[in-house]
């Protein structure tokens, strides 16, 4: 059975566009958590460095899982980091490396943005089309940035 057995071609294009903004934005955060990782100082450098760690790995894997559900749907993953970053609505970090308690905060930020601005959008949109393995991931990414954000911001807290 292919995907067009379930799903018109049009719902398909429409949800594999926005799990790309999905992927975008997770890569960019990916990017941004790994950053913080290798550059983050202070008291808490173990600590926030291990987090970090944690956070971006699960990210990466992630980044894959999403990937292979667009091809699934028949549309193509982007080929570059260039177009990537075009769909993302999250931004890469700009300027002087923020200190641990303000990257805490970015990060914290961009995760609640994530689910706000792409998960939920992909979401109802694989609702409305009935796409249950569409549904399914984007609701455990959502648990997965809705927690992340809860920690980070519980860590920023002094």
């Amino acid at each position: 059975m292919g995907h067009t057995d379930y799903l018109k071609d049009k719902q398909s294009k429409t949800i594999a566009d926005a799990l790309t903004k999905v992927l975008a934005d997770t890569f960019v955060l990916y990017f941004k958590t790994h950053a913080y990782h290798w550059n983050v100082e202070g008291p808490h450098f173990k600590s926030l460095h291990e987090l970090f760690g944690e956070q971006y790995t699960e990210m990466w894997e992630a980044t894959d899982e999403i990937a292979e559900r667009i091809r699934a749907l028949n549309s193509y993953a982007p080929v570059s980091f260039a177009d990537l970053v075009k769909t993302a609505s999250l931004s890469e970090e700009t300027g002087q490396r923020p200190d641990a308690p303000e990257m805490l905060v970015r990060l914290a930020d961009d995760h609640a943005a994530l689910v706000a601005d792409a998960l939920y959008p992909a979401l109802r949109a694989a609702e409305e089309a009935g796409d249950e393995a569409t549904v399914d991931m984007m609701v455990g990414r959502i648990e997965v940035h809705e927690k992340t954000a809860w920690m980070l911001r519980s860590t920023a807290k002094e």
